[in-house]
């Protein structure tokens, strides 16, 4: 291996899907990787995310830094998780929960604040390692199959190895797919989001000590027709996320990706809510005349490949998803752990492009049904269609569409990559 040149790999997207595959490149000395990011600085924003079973054991497999990463952001982990119907005739009643300190103490999962997980997987990366304000503008691969990335600022940047990890806008993606490919850009789903990060003692004045406590804490996720609430704890305890979400079909595929919302209509979606929740939102969410809001954007067409020569997306890039089943994170720290594992088997370029070969077809399927899977869990969380009735008049069935999420069994889904990697290159595909 002295003799062996490194493999030099650039990511380009400086968000939590990027940061968590430098923090694992970087265990490899014979990976030369640098990231990429088109702003001015590397920041993340938005709701809080959650670190579910599965990705929870894909930060213990990419290396114990990685979880001292989670823990140091103030991540609180969960103890449980509750649904419950907001209207009709059986308001307040619970649909669905599940208690891991009851079930066998397997973790459940885990709420932090994307920015604070964002600044801990890069506190050690090396300054030289990080480039801002590189926005992408073009690439050429040169006839040694090595490539040059072009950025608009006029620089330029030799690699082996592009990983788009862009975000839901990403332009690696077209690259890979062709500008033209119908599943080349996200769609707008017709569901705006809002959220507020309120103070504990705030928070708990406003919607009760039973719903809102750091010693026994719980996400609690309340079902309406065609709106939906949800709270959760993070940053230590001292914060308490409130989001809501509500149902547009005149935005359903259109061009718009922000709103502003009146307190008046947030107050009418709610009013016929449980009490204490209208007089929450009321409190916490409209005491401004306009609150800004978020259209859910998602892939509504599967990427047909992850792949092309050289070039691969993940996270949102590859598979963007809506936030109902809290796995678009989780899915970048899978990514992360297995194309990390496959790359670091490489010895030469030829073998990395031969990983992201390995990598697509391991990942890309399951991916791409979680992101269907989160589709139609929005349109049940939300209150819509006979399915939703189905869970409502079989109380406990709820929570099992997360199954296949959360326990998978990641060392093996990332040694199953490894070793079909190792027999393709035995029979010679590299």
């Amino acid at each position: 291996m002295a003799d062996v040149r490194p493999i030099r790999v650039a990511i380009s997207g400086g968000g939590l899907a990027g940061a968590s595959l430098i923090h694992a490149l970087l265990q490899h000395s014979h990976i030369d990787v640098h990231i990429f990011e088109s702003s001015a600085e590397f920041k993340e924003a938005g709701m809080a995310i959650g670190v579910s079973r599965n990705a929870l054991a894909a930060l213990d497999l990419i290396g114990p830094t990685a979880t001292r990463c989670l823990e140091r952001a103030g991540a609180v982990a969960m103890r449980g998780v509750r649904f419950l119907l907001a209207e009709g005739d059986r308001q307040g009643s619970v649909v669905d929960e599940v208690d891991y300190t009851t079930s066998g103490n397997r973790r459940l999962t885990s709420i932090v604040h994307r920015a604070d997980f964002l600044r801990e997987l890069l506190a050690n990366v090396p300054r030289e390692r990080m480039h801002a304000s590189k926005k992408l503008d073009r690439v050429e691969e040169a006839n040694d199959q090595s490539i040059t990335l072009y950025f608009t600022d006029g620089t330029s940047h030799d690699c082996d190895i592009l990983v788009g990890a862009d975000g839901i806008h990403s332009m690696v993606r077209k690259l890979v797919l062709g500008e033209d490919d119908p599943a080349a850009s996200p769609r707008n789903t017709g569901v705006w989001t809002t959220m507020t990060l309120q103070p504990y003692a705030a928070a708990q004045a406003s919607i009760g000590k039973d719903a809102v406590s750091f010693e026994h804490p719980y996400e609690h996720s309340w079902i309406g027709r065609g709106s939906f609430l949800m709270h959760n704890l993070l940053s230590n305890g001292q914060l308490v996320q409130l989001v809501i979400a509500a149902r547009e079909k005149e935005a359903e595929g259109s061009d718009d990706w922000a709103r502003s919302v009146s307190g008046n209509e947030i107050r009418k979606l709610y009013q016929d809510w449980p009490s204490h929740l209208a007089k929450a939102v009321d409190s916490l969410l409209c005491q401004q005349p306009e609150q800004p809001a978020m259209y859910l954007w998602e892939h509504h067409l599967p990427a047909r490949t992850y792949v092309s020569g050289p070039i691969c997306i993940m996270g949102d890039a590859a598979h963007a998803t809506t936030p109902w089943q809290g796995s678009g994170a989780g899915m970048s720290l899978e990514d992360s752990l297995v194309l990390s594992a496959l790359l670091g088997q490489a010895t030469t370029p030829l073998d990395a492009r031969l990983a992201l070969k390995v990598y697509d077809q391991v990942r890309r399927p399951r991916t791409q049904r979680i992101v269907e899977s989160s589709r139609c869990t929005g349109a049940i969380l939300t209150g819509l269609g006979d399915e939703a009735d189905v869970y409502v008049k079989e109380p406990g069935t709820l929570l099992r569409r997360w199954d296949f999420i959360l326990d998978l069994d990641m060392e093996k889904h990332m040694k199953e990559a490894v070793e079909l990697m190792n027999l393709l290159k035995r029979e010679g595909a590299a």
